[in-house]
């Protein structure tokens, strides 16, 4: 028999509780063992649960405790997350998480600690909650040299994103329906900033190149400079604004990632992903593009892709199998200055120079103010870009996604 801690008796947490009770002979019967929990540790109790005889509030009871074979950390966070997952490693549990920022900044640590103490570490959660996305890139693309990843990452985002194009609110007043309707947090600044995105690309990128990538090391911008306006003139030429996490590996090994807003045009299934929903898509040398798409949050989705780990550490105790990378280095990553596309520019009266430099199509919308223009540039660089631009005072730039 294999016995459950859980690290965490929030949304997540609680859901692993459901998934690995409700769906407990089911488990079993997949893993040839019984899987049962045994602890949930948390600050606060939890009288009215059904779980409520199995809180507890010292983690030196599960880290003591011989039978506990598995802890899933739901707690979030890189401190006492950290702290714990550590701890559980070294006393020989394995652990499943769903902590993306663990995970991004810790994960290559952790994994080289399990792997010292024969016990998995694994994070299929981490990333698009219940989206399959961390095993089959690492297994069912193996074939393949992966050479970019392209991500709607963050589902917060997303849906104020298609709140702004269909139902034509602000960002101010879609991020307040978000917040409604329990999408966003009450500080939003992970998701609007993009830090959530950046988080998940890292794990991505690290899992499919090979080396640690660290969110310190990725240039990130959010959405809460995207106004109506740039949704207009976005529409105007058949796009839509995604914000999206990318990584692309460079001929020198190198690996080029970022996360900002994209014009994201009809033709690429990108753009027809809405609502909270995630989309991950995966160029390989010999598969060429595959995309991933589903709930990329939730309390049962999430929980769906923790328990799916808790019964492979169960499969594989006594001979894990290791989904990990090597170390980073602070030049195995560049940013997106180098990489050529078109530019989405919106100027409120530029001058000729300007326009004749950067060669654009121009860009049109209903009840624009005298004298604002919008158009997109030909391929360049930021840098050729800034140059084109100087002098003036750009209202919105954004990257254009090329198919």
């Amino acid at each position: 028999m294999a016995k459950v801690a859980i690290l965490g008796f929030g949304t997540v947490g609680s859901g692993v509780a459901q998934v690995l009770t409700e769906n407990g002979a089911h488990i079993g019967e997949k893993v040839h063992s019984p899987v049962e929990l045994k602890y949930v540790l948390d600050v606060r109790d939890f009288p009215d649960s059904p779980f409520a005889p199995l809180v507890i509030h010292d983690f030196s009871l599960i880290e003591n405790d011989p039978e506990v074979d598995i802890v899933v950390e739901t707690i979030g966070g890189a401190r006492i997350a950290w702290e714990f997952t550590k701890r559980a490693l070294t006393a020989g549990k394995s652990v499943v998480t769903s902590n993306k920022e663990l995970v991004a900044e810790h994960g290559c640590e952790l994994m080289e600690l399990a792997r010292e103490h024969g016990v998995s570490y694994l994070y299929e959660a981490s990333v698009g909650g219940g989206i399959p996305i961390i095993r089959p890139l690492k297994q069912c693309l193996a074939a393949n040299e992966l050479q970019e990843i392209t991500g709607i990452l963050n589902g917060t985002t997303n849906y104020i994103l298609m709140r702004m194009i269909r139902g034509g609110l602000s960002f101010d007043d879609a991020l307040k329906e978000a917040q409604a309707k329990g999408y966003a947090e009450a500080d939003p600044t992970a998701d609007v900033e993009g830090h959530d995105a950046c988080r998940k690309i890292c794990i991505l990128a690290s899992l499919a190149f090979g080396r640690h990538i660290y969110p310190a090391q990725v240039p990130t911008e959010g959405i809460s400079a995207v106004t109506l306006a740039d949704v207009a003139y976005a529409g105007s030429r058949g796009c839509k604004l995604k914000l999206l996490g990318r990584a692309i590996r460079e001929e020198d090994g190198r690996v080029t990632a970022f996360v900002a807003p994209h014009l994201v045009g009809e033709e690429d299934p990108l753009s027809g992903v809405d609502d909270v929903f995630n989309a991950i898509k995966v160029k390989g040398n010999a598969i060429g593009d595959v995309m991933f798409y589903g709930r990329g949050a939730g309390k049962l989705p999430t929980a769906s892709a923790v328990v799916a780990d808790v019964m492979e550490a169960v499969r594989t105790k006594g001979a894990p199998k290791y989904l990990d990378w090597g170390p980073g280095a602070p030049d195995a990553v560049r940013g997106p200055d180098s990489l050529e596309s078109p530019w989405y520019v919106r100027l409120s009266a530029p001058s000729a120079r300007a326009a004749a430099i950067m060669a654009g199509e121009p860009l049109a919308r209903e009840d624009a103010p005298e004298g604002e223009t919008a158009f997109l540039t030909r391929p360049m660089t930021r840098a050729a870009l800034d140059a084109a631009l100087a002098g003036e005072k750009p209202l919105s730039v954004f990257r254009v996604l090329e198919g």
